[in-house]
């Protein structure tokens, strides 16, 4: 078909305003299912350049070069084979009659294939293919009834639904109108202009021309073309206030699906508000009213912001008057919020967690507390940071919950306990921590950067998922409720990040231990009577100790994949089951490093054939020791003697855990590897011989096995 015959399709339905957070996923939705319509029904259309348009009042799509019509349209229909088909005689027998009937054409006119199970009657028509706009109404129904709406709406006293209430459909060929019915509105060329500048209609002349009618009518259709439009407003007020606004993607997102013209107004609230924290006036800015706060060099919130109306109005301090009214009853009540709460002290709230139910089997909050205080002070023990520090931060972690201002935005949670916290005069270091601990909140999120926030961090995570796991409430699929796996990341993270030098299997049965055995009791399945079993809590403790090691190692996993480590480096050092995964860390880098030398192939092809030939001789074969008298002259001698060397090097680095350093002497011994395996035959059948050669071959593997198992790396 020729590209003549090929025009623009475009299709918009109006609606009254859509949900802004759903917008950008109906308008991909939408011209995702246009486009595989048309390709499920063979039109050929150049897919690849649609082009996706939204506004709060509108979904459309514009595809280019779509045909005229679809292809002719083949078919082919099996019929009965010919045993079935055709009688004794050779005469079509009822079924092949029937068959023949049903797909109209006459017995005469069927023809025959064969397959492996013999020769059949089979159908065959080809049908010129339908006009394209005698095919756009029924896909266009597909596209919306497949688009993701979780509560459609319905309106007047239609049957149909949708997300909101349709009022008008433009669909256009070219220049031709698509004739159909979509929500009872039949389509034209006219659609809607902005509701307040261009309330007429707009005429619409083709597809192409129909982004720049809405432009003229003040909508700005595409979605890229609003979104810089509102940073540009957002910059150019900014200049008004003297400050740096902070607009970030999401917000600027949900600005842009709120306006079909975007323009920015500089507005001011008293400065007597600034005596509330900033977070929370930022977050009742941000969240509540979608204004931009407005910041000084120093980052330090001042009393400027930015609201972006839908209008571009004759007189503006209207507008900046109406916004300045709306936000100043928000801030009236977060300043009560945070005047009341600080008449109360922080630590006053702990009674106040007794009646917070954390989870059934476990407890109240406050029993969480008690946990996390006793982790946190035999952590900060064994780092040397003081335990009463850490202890403190602990039992004040969740008495924020209780204040009136994280009652209204529970976003800030740890933020307010660390400014009640300074006002309540705690160490510094405790009122850090008790922001801190929460790190990372999101993925890309730093961890905590104070000590006394790692160990509370390290602690809360630990009695989370001890807590979680025993009674039997760990992920499932998708499903993830409790955020365990972010929990395992973030204290997986916090212990390699923070160079925090921890056994976290020991750490994981110290958290299982301070559990109730109510809840190790809870989490144990049910036999075939129904009944749980008599509970071992030392058995069940070490049992979940070992999953949750093997949670946490998993996902790690798909944080050093995300570094773009290799799964083969990081099984070479989980093979060794490393309990402190700072530890970890360094061995992992060391491997990498050691990965890219010309000699790792080769050294782990031979640790992989010593590994074989280690097990196949079975325990108990190799010398205790091996016996230079044993040695042969030449390459069984010359390994010996550069293991024992190398020994003498290595042991020392592996002491202190420079693993890079260790791997690099090891990397010297490929080539006295390769002669002993060239010229030295292992299996020999001297029983001395061969126990002093595997001797020596332990030996050997053990010098590697004290960094990681080379054998799973990638091998010549």
């Amino acid at each position: 078909m020729s590209t003549a015959t090929k025009k623009s399709l475009l299709i918009e339905l109006g609606t009254e305003e859509l949900p802004p957070k759903a917008l950008d996923e109906l308008a991909a939705a939408f011209a995702n299912g246009i486009a595989e319509g048309l390709k499920k029904r063979g039109v050929e259309a150049d897919a690849a350049n649609a082009k996706t348009y939204c506004s709060p009042r509108r979904l459309a799509v514009l595809i280019p070069a779509v045909a005229a019509e679809q292809p002719s349209q083949k078919s082919e229909v099996l019929g009965p084979y010919l045993n079935i088909g055709l009688d004794a005689n050779g005469a079509p027998t009822p079924a092949l009659q029937g068959f023949a009937a049903k797909n109209g054409v006459a017995v005469e006119q069927l023809q025959r294939l064969t397959d492996t199970k013999g020769e059949r009657f089979v159908a065959r028509s080809e049908k010129p293919g339908r006009p394209t706009p005698e095919l756009i109404p029924e896909v266009v129904a597909e596209a919306l009834k497949a688009l993701p709406i979780p509560k459609p709406m319905r309106w007047s006293d239609h049957d149909y639904a949708f997300v909101r209430p349709a009022h008008w459909l433009v669909m256009l060929h070219g220049g031709d109108i698509v004739d159909g019915e979509i929500f009872g509105l039949k389509s034209g060329r006219s659609s809607r202009g902005h509701r307040f500048h261009h309330p007429q209609p707009v005429h619409v002349a083709d597809a192409d021309s129909w982004l720049d009618a809405l432009r003229a009518a003040k909508v700005l259709a595409d979605l890229a073309a609003r979104r810089a439009r509102v940073r540009d407003e957002i910059a150019w007020a900014a200049k008004e206030t003297g400050g740096v606004p902070r607009l970030s993607d999401a917000l600027c997102d949900e600005i842009a699906n709120l306006t079909e013209w975007p323009v920015a107004i500089a507005c001011a609230f008293e400065r007597e508000f600034l005596a509330v924290p900033q977070e929370a006036l930022v977050m009742t800015m941000e969240t509540n009213q979608k204004f931009v706060p407005v910041f000084d060099a120093s980052g330090k919130l001042t009393e400027h912001f930015i609201g972006v109306a839908n209008i571009e109005s004759k007189d503006p301090a209207e507008i900046r008057k109406g916004y300045e009214r709306v936000i100043r009853p928000r801030f009236a009540d977060a300043k009560f919020f945070w005047d009341e709460d600080l008449k109360t002290p922080l630590a006053a709230q702990q009674d106040g967690l007794k009646s917070v139910t954390y989870q059934q089997s476990l407890g109240s909050v406050w029993d969480k507390c008690v946990r996390v205080a006793e982790l946190a002070r035999v952590i900060a023990n064994r780092l040397g940071i003081d335990a009463g520090l850490a202890t403190r931060a602990a039992a004040l972690s969740k008495c924020d919950l209780l204040t009136r201002m994280v009652g209204e935005f529970p976003e800030l949670q740890g933020v307010m306990g660390r400014y009640y916290a300074i006002a309540n005069r705690e160490h510094a270091e405790v009122a850090a921590a008790l922001d801190e601990f929460y790190a990372p909140r999101f993925a890309g999120d730093t961890i905590a950067q104070g000590k006394v926030g790692q160990i509370l961090a390290v602690a809360e995570r630990l009695d989370t998922l001890a807590g979680i796991f025993a009674v039997g409430l760990k992920p499932s699929g998708n499903k993830d409720p409790f955020a365990l796996r972010r929990a395992a990341l973030g204290l997986a993270r916090t212990l390699i990040e923070g160079g925090l030098a921890l056994d976290l299997k020991a750490l994981l049965v110290e958290a299982l231990q301070l559990l109730p055995e109510t809840a190790l009791a809870a989490g144990l399945p049910k036999g075939k009577d129904g009944k749980q079993p008599a509970l071992d809590a030392g058995a069940r403790r070490e049992a979940l100790a070992a999953e949750l090691y093997d949670f946490i190692l998993d996902r790690l996993r798909g944080y050093y994949a995300d570094q773009g480590v290799a799964v083969e480096a990081f099984e070479a050092v989980r093979a060794l089951a490393s309990a402190d995964l700072s530890d970890f860390d360094q061995r992992l880098k060391a491997v990498v490093e050691f990965s890219r030398l010309p000699q790792a192939q080769a050294l782990a092809a031979a640790n992989k054939r010593i590994g074989n030939i280690l097990r196949q001789a079975g325990e108990g074969a190799a010398a205790k020791s091996v016996d230079p008298a044993l040695l042969d002259a030449g390459a069984e001698a010359e390994l010996y003697a550069a293991v024992e060397a190398t020994a003498k090097t290595v042991a020392p680095l592996a002491a202190q855990r420079r693993y890079v350093d260790t791997l690099r002497e090891l990397a010297g011994l490929r080539e006295p590897v390769d002669r002993f395996f060239d010229g030295v035959m292992v299996m020999v059948d001297d029983a001395a011989r061969r126990g002093n050669r595997l001797a020596l071959l332990t030996r050997l593997r053990r010098m590697f096995l004290d960094v990681a198992d080379i054998s799973l790396l990638p091998a010549a």
